[in-house]
């Protein structure tokens, strides 16, 4: 859920018209394009705007990434340089807010995306339609807007989402979380829930981890901790995926997903979601840990494993279920399920893009939305994409823009062009963009890889306003 790099443009301050907000008051300067970028911001939440010379009517309002408690926290207001460049280029303005908070801000990214949308009505002009877009935190807080704000938005394209919602998410982090400690470190002081102190907690976990990686033992167990949360074997986007029987290999990708990116969250970052929660939103009281397994993209993966290493797979999900006694606090449940989860009731057209091999939010999310989308009988408002690449958020700009154009192509006839939507037909349109925004970071060429995949089950799905104990 990290947020990616963007280039921050030239900026002024212009004065917020909306109660309540601060700002310094100046003059908009327009950029070498004749682009005029205007910032501020409104009560505690920076925002930019990017405003094109000939501006065709259509905002496109970006919602950023997560960023780590405490860390800089600037606006920005598109996945890219080149992303925003060929928008504005094409007409379109752009917007986005820096959110009041850092951490899981979505409570504040609701209010302070639509208080932006207001303050450009005032401050600009009324858009003829809005287009909300954003990656990874940035895609819940996407989907969020347009599910609670439907009459302000005309579409929704969530990148690399955390869209199984926040009490879903933070159950399956803390599957493996519990796995990891319970088979590997039952007698640390290793916390899982009510974390006191997290930057001591996450050391504890890393030296853990390398520990048991280790031995044969502590590798079959890593990937048990992995295929609970479905962590994909493959890591490196610019490197080929591992065969798939290929199990030392996956192991040791799926030990990278956790160590150098899961891990802050399951034993720092959740510190920051409970205070904001007023408690922990998270359990395992009554989970079959055989069941998830069973589920689980990478079974085999782990049953070769155990027998390699000589251990009783069937012993150690004993041993989970035994101990599988973490009970939520209801309003800290009540609080994420708000900030926020979904009933599936689109009222717009959403087309998602997720990695095939995404370790932090895996793209069984895109199943679980799906579902929901399904279960309300929306499903016609709904398309979902997929790029064969390891990496969370790892699309190139040419990706990217194709999916912008889908949506706009989609707006402008009122149907979806399902042809264009098939993956050769994907990976023409983002070649035709040319090598310049076929790549990675704008630094590592990559082939547009659309491609046809079947997530498969999320986990520990959690509709809107589902039962907990």
């Amino acid at each position: 859920m990290h947020r990616s790099p963007v280039l921050v443009l030239v900026a002024v301050v212009l004065l917020s018209a909306c109660s309540g907000s601060s700002s310094v008051a100046a003059r908009p300067t327009p950029s070498q394009s004749g682009t005029q970028v205007l910032s501020g911001s409104i009560g505690a939440a920076a925002y930019v705007i990017d405003l094109p010379v000939d501006w065709n009517g259509t905002l496109s309002l970006y919602s950023h990434g997560y960023v780590a408690p405490g860390a800089a926290n600037p606006a920005s207001a598109a996945p890219d340089r080149a992303v925003a460049q060929w928008l504005l280029d094409r007409g379109y303005a752009l917007a986005g807010s820096s959110y009041s908070s850092t951490g899981w801000a979505i409570e504040d990214a609701l209010k302070d995306q639509i208080a932006l949308l207001d303050h450009f009505a005032q401050t600009v002009g009324q858009p003829k339609r809005v287009i909300a877009i954003g990656g990874s935190l940035g895609g819940i807080i996407t989907a969020g807007l347009v599910q609670d704000y439907p009459n302000r938005f005309a579409a929704a394209i969530p990148l690399c989402g955390v869209l199984a919602g926040g009490v879903a998410a933070w159950n399956t982090g803390l599957d493996g979380a519990y796995a990891f400690k319970t088979l590997l470190a039952p007698a640390s002081g290793l916390q899982l829930v009510h974390i006191s102190d997290p930057a001591a907690n996450l050391q504890l976990a890393n030296g853990l981890v390398a520990q048991a990686l280790q031995t044969p033992a502590g590798q079959a167990r890593i990937a048990l901790m992995a295929a609970l949360s479905d962590l994909p074997g493959w890591f490196v986007p610019t490197s080929p995926a591992p065969a798939s029987t290929d199990y030392p290999a996956m192991a040791a990708a799926q030990a990278q997903w956790e160590s150098r990116v899961d891990f802050g969250f399951a034993f720092s970052n959740r510190a920051e979601l409970e205070k904001r929660a007023g408690g922990n939103p998270s359990w395992n009281v009554g989970v079959d840990y055989a069941h998830q397994l069973a589920i689980s993209a990478d079974r085999a993966e782990v049953e070769a494993l155990y027998r390699a290493a000589g251990l009783d797979l069937a012993a150690d999900l004993r041993t989970l279920n035994a101990g599988a006694t973490i009970r939520p606090d209801p309003h800290a449940v009540a609080y994420l399920d708000r900030n926020v989860s979904f009933d599936g009731n689109l009222s717009v057209p959403v087309l998602t893009l997720h990695t095939t091999a995404d370790g932090l939010v895996v793209p069984q999310d895109e199943t679980a939305y799906a579902d929901v989308v399904r279960s309300a009988g929306k499903q016609d408002l709904l398309r979902q994409v997929f790029v064969e690449r390891a990496g969370h958020c790892a699309f190139t700009s040419a990706e990217v823009i194709v999916l912008i154009e889908t949506m706009v192509a989609r707006l402008d006839t009122g149907r979806w062009n399902e042809a264009a939507l098939e993956p050769a037909a994907l990976n023409a349109s983002a070649l035709r963009l040319g090598s310049g925004l076929n790549a990675l970071g704008g630094l590592f060429a990559a082939a547009p890889a659309f491609a046809r995949f079947d997530a498969g089950p999320y986990p520990r799905p959690f509709p809107r306003g589902s039962a907990a104990p």
